[in-house]
């Protein structure tokens, strides 16, 4: 399996005039293509700091972060989000869905970003939809939806353009047991289908589904342990 991300020393440091914070410090570690990785510690530990970077939301303040093979430690915000929209799918707590767009609008969006033609963008979402089980909501609004299929939409955007990559921050923090274990079986689901996925969570329950546990403290990698024997892929 390749490794479709490689990082040497990542570091990530926040500057004021009177303090300096680290918020990450020479974290070193690979994630190869395939792999289901949970970040867990404490907060203030550096997860939604390390997500930010890995996602090219940001850049390190010290360190090599390659991806796909790539150096994109330093490009510039275009570049990043050029890589970001044609590589990596979120998905948030708070879904992040856009009130004025139905369903099938949201699931869209990513698409028309990247100038699919209408005739792609119909048969994309369409799939998309079916996976998550929420085909018969596409005409909905997210304030007509429960929490729970608000996910399945979310996750319904993340993967309709067949990223290399998802990232997950807290995906079930704002859901019942119930739901959470939805969206936790679908994101196991991609995963066993290829998707590669990096979770930050503070549920162990939910950490259980991944291959692989990163634990942080401090902006450090505390420990690493696997949760699953991986299953190689041709």
């Amino acid at each position: 399996m390749e490794t479709i991300i490689k990082t040497t020393n990542l570091t990530k440091i926040f500057r004021t005039d009177e303090v300096e914070t680290t918020a990450l410090n020479n974290l070193t570690f690979e994630i190869r293509s395939g792999e289901f990785v949970a970040i867990m510690g404490p907060s203030g530990c550096g997860k939604s700091t390390l997500l930010n970077l890995l996602g090219l939301l940001d850049k390190p303040t010290e360190g090599l972060y390659e991806f796909l093979g790539n150096n994109v430690s330093a490009l510039s915000e275009k570049l990043r989000a050029q890589l970001r929209k044609e590589n990596i799918g979120f998905v948030f707590q708070n879904f992040n869905l856009i009130d004025e767009l139905n369903v099938y609008e949201n699931v869209e969006l990513p698409l028309i970003y990247l100038n699919y033609s209408a005739s792609e963008r119909k048969k994309k979402v369409e799939t998309a939809l079916e996976h998550m089980n929420i085909t018969h909501r596409k005409k909905h609004f997210p304030l007509q939806l429960s929490g729970g299929q608000q996910q399945r939409v979310a996750v319904a955007r993340a993967v309709v353009t067949n990223p290399h990559l998802i990232l997950a921050d807290e995906p079930t923090g704002n859901l019942d047991s119930t739901n959470g274990e939805d969206v936790m079986n679908l994101l196991e689901s991609l995963n066993k289908n290829g998707t590669t996925i990096i979770m930050v969570t503070h549920s162990q329950r939910d950490a259980d589904y991944s291959q692989r546990l990163i634990r942080l403290f401090d902006g450090k990698i505390l420990q690493e342990n696997m949760n699953k024997t991986m299953i190689l892929q041709d």
